[in-house]
């Protein structure tokens, strides 16, 4: 599929950190971009208007417009904003599985025509905590919260194989650029309080978005890709690591960690899942396909996100 002015493609997600510069760059490349949203007004106030993006706020609202090529389902409530409550797990499923599964109700419908391919989310929470074991796209998993999430989204985007669509489900690491994860933690880091988390020995598998966009028009294009694919830079690195290579780009000390103890008294099950455990993920897949990354080691994408 070599994505032309001729494609429809629906993003889920549209208005997210991902989401608006994947619109940007699949109106660059002359597609007809439609995004799904809840809230029109802020949709607007966020992407870009241009002639060939239209934003939604049912699926309904498709059936009036050219049958859609493609769909990149990036839906999904943040699960790092604050401590996980019983009610805001479910929130995490409905609007992740819950999305998936609407979409593949609406898409398999009596006079409805499926997309050719689906670009599902995915995350490498998906294979749990290991050490430091390497993780490709066959990585054991370990059964938690978050794993349970991404096996359960995935599952749900799996059922559109059975409308003879090409399915790639992205295993996505930390996604680094101007705002998301790096925004929460530079305001400690620019003033010379920041520091490892825990032991500092877990590892971070991380991706500049430019990659992660990239990665999405890649696989959107691949006729021949479909499955699991880690949608992670090739050189994770320990958390220690990390704090010491973002303090060094902003010519500051790395000095106060954060111990492991106070981490879990404010954020509870979240901190063991997402900040004192990791993944030493590599994108065996990706790079077995071709795929070529601008930022493949951690000073060089920091230093440009922070130029």
């Amino acid at each position: 599929m070599s994505l032309t002015s001729s494609d429809h493609i629906l993003v889920t997600g549209g208005t997210g950190f991902i989401g608006q510069p994947l619109c940007a760059q699949l109106l660059a490349m002359e597609c007809r971009v439609t995004v799904l949203t809840r809230n029109l007004a802020r949709g607007r106030k966020l992407l870009a208007p241009a002639p060939t993006l239209g934003l939604i706020a049912d699926l309904q609202e498709l059936d009036g417009l050219p049958a859609v090529s493609a769909v990149v389902n990036l839906a999904g409530e943040p699960l790092a904003t604050r401590r996980w409550s019983a009610a805001r797990k479910e929130l995490f499923y409905a609007s992740r599985v819950g999305m998936t599964e609407r979409l593949f109700e609406y898409f398999s419908g009596a006079g409805r025509s499926p997309p050719t391919v689906l670009i599902n989310g995915s995350a490498i929470g998906y294979y749990g905590a290991h050490g430091d074991e390497v993780l490709d796209e066959n990585g054991a998993i370990t059964p938690c919260f978050a794993s349970d999430l991404c096996r359960a989204w995935e599952k749900a985007a799996c059922q559109f194989e059975s409308l003879g669509v090409r399915v790639c489900r992205l295993r996505t690491g930390i996604v680094l650029g101007e705002g998301g994860a790096l925004a929460a933690m530079l305001p400690a880091f620019k003033l010379g309080l920041g520091g490892t988390m825990g032991s500092g020995r877990q590892w971070m598998s991380w991706i500049h978005r430019d990659d992660m966009v990239a990665a999405i028009a890649f696989c959107l294009s691949g006729d021949h890709l479909a499955g699991a694919f880690n949608a992670t830079a090739p050189t994770p690195v320990t958390n220690r690591e990390f704090a010491k290579i973002l303090a060094a780009t902003l010519s500051r000390p790395c000095l106060l960690p954060m111990p492991a103890f106070a981490m879990r008294l404010m954020l509870g099950e979240m901190a063991d899942e997402l900040l004192l455990s990791g993944q030493k993920v590599i994108p065996a897949r990706l790079q077995e396909a071709g795929f070529q990354f601008s930022y493949s080691n951690l000073p060089q994408a920091l230093a440009q996100i922070l130029a």
